[in-house]
């Protein structure tokens, strides 16, 4: 029985950590944001669309997209960032899906959806099942603050730009909670996994 999994959590909750989880028990991950980054890259069809819609300036020397002249294109201009996210939007779930399938097709039963935005883009049509890696409040803080070497007032601002994770909670199936230790993590996704028939 094929499952496609949604894995998705807010910055800092741990999800690469249960991302590498399910690769090391080889289940194949399809990540968005490594996509996102690939479709952007000069010679794809979403670089050429993104090009002409925001000119030459935006480029490096080396031809590449200078990311942050395009933030700061798009930071302050609501249509722009519409703009730019339906060139990149679309180019990305097409990507996503043909991942999914080359996997399913090459003989995995299972493979899972990275996918940091999946309940605010509405993605879960997407997939089977849906997974969040949650972390408390404090939590969240702290780690943020020390894996980006940043202020409180700074890893806040970060945080509070997204949906709060016990919001999203009332939107996934199921809910490992990454507040406690990898061992701990651990065991609790390998209990969803069970009750999923996916282990």
């Amino acid at each position: 029985m094929q499952m496609i999994i949604g894995l998705t959590g807010g910055i800092a909750s741990g999800k690469s950590t249960v991302s590498a989880m399910f690769k090391e028990w080889n289940i194949p991950v399809v990540d968005a944001d490594v996509i996102a980054r690939e479709v952007v890259e000069p010679g794809q069809e979403a670089f050429n669309q993104i090009v002409q819609a925001f000119g030459e300036q935006i480029l490096n020397e080396d031809g590449n997209i200078h990311r942050k002249k395009l933030g700061a294109i798009i930071f302050n201009d609501q249509k722009k960032r519409e703009q730019l996210n339906s060139i990149v939007h679309p180019a990305v779930r097409a990507e996503m899906k043909k991942r999914r399938d080359d996997y399913l097709q090459s003989g995995h039963d299972h493979v899972v959806l990275d996918i940091p935005l999946l309940i605010e883009s509405e993605l879960d049509y997407l997939v089977d099942k849906t997974l969040l890696v949650y972390v408390d409040a404090d939590t969240q803080l702290q780690r943020l603050m020390k894996r980006d070497d940043s202020s409180e007032e700074e890893a806040q601002s970060r945080i509070r730009s997204q949906m709060p994770l016990d919001e999203k909670q009332e939107h996934v199936d199921k809910v490992v909670n990454n507040s406690g230790s990898i061992e701990d993590t651990k065991n609790e996704v390998r209990a969803v996994l069970k009750e999923w028939n996916v282990v």
